[in-house]
């Protein structure tokens, strides 16, 4: 498709028309009519002296003025719009967004994989409700961990529920003071220990 700048200039070619002679009949630059010509964008005159010069340039050449000026509107819409399309590098396409999908599953999957070797690798949590005072033979002694880590109060196997809660009754006898030890220890082999020696009233 022949664009208008294109146009203008042919006409006045087969015219022979020179733009210098034009410039002087118009009173309009000869620099303005060369960029109109050439589609040097840089170099247009501001509107709306722009649309003014391509009318009274397009008219001088025999040629519709408002209809050319039209025309010369869309085809430098279309220019910007080309050179906002490039300046921006990307496009959200099917194959680009496809990508960025997988390219997150990837980084979630070994973030989930990290997570899962560092919680499988560390000391398991341990929490012991020690009792304040013991005024009794025996007493409750709960706490919690990891569900999936094993109870040990003074070697004692406890059973520890699905939300990692444990309990023990514990028999105080008849000295004055008890020594506790509760052990947690992981699947992967990790412990964590806590000692505590309770005076009983």
């Amino acid at each position: 498709m022949l664009r208008t700048s294109s146009l203008l200039k042919n006409t006045r070619l087969d015219k022979e028309y020179d733009l210098t002679d034009i410039s002087k009949k118009l009173k309009i630059p000869v620099k303005y009519l060369a960029a109109i010509e050439n589609e040097e964008v840089k170099n247009f005159p501001q509107e709306p002296y722009c649309s003014l010069i391509i009318k009274d340039y397009a008219d001088y050449l025999g040629l519709n003025g408002q209809e050319i000026l039209s025309f010369f509107r869309r085809d430098f819409e279309q220019k910007k719009r080309s050179k906002a399309t490039k300046k921006s590098g990307l496009s959200f396409t099917p194959q680009f967004t496809f990508s960025i999908l997988i390219g997150v599953i990837i980084i979630g999957f070994i973030f989930y994989l990290t997570s899962e070797y560092i919680k499988f690798n560390r000391p398991p949590k341990l929490k012991i409700n020690w009792p304040e005072t013991i005024n009794s033979e025996s007493f409750d002694l709960t706490g919690i961990t990891d569900p999936d880590s094993t109870i040990r109060i003074n070697e004692d196997l406890i059973i520890v529920d699905s939300n990692g809660s444990f309990q023990k009754k514990i028999q105080t006898g008849s000295d004055g003071e008890i020594k506790i030890t509760v052990e947690s220890k992981s699947p992967s082999g990790r412990t964590t220990v806590e000692e505590k020696t309770l005076k009983i009233n």
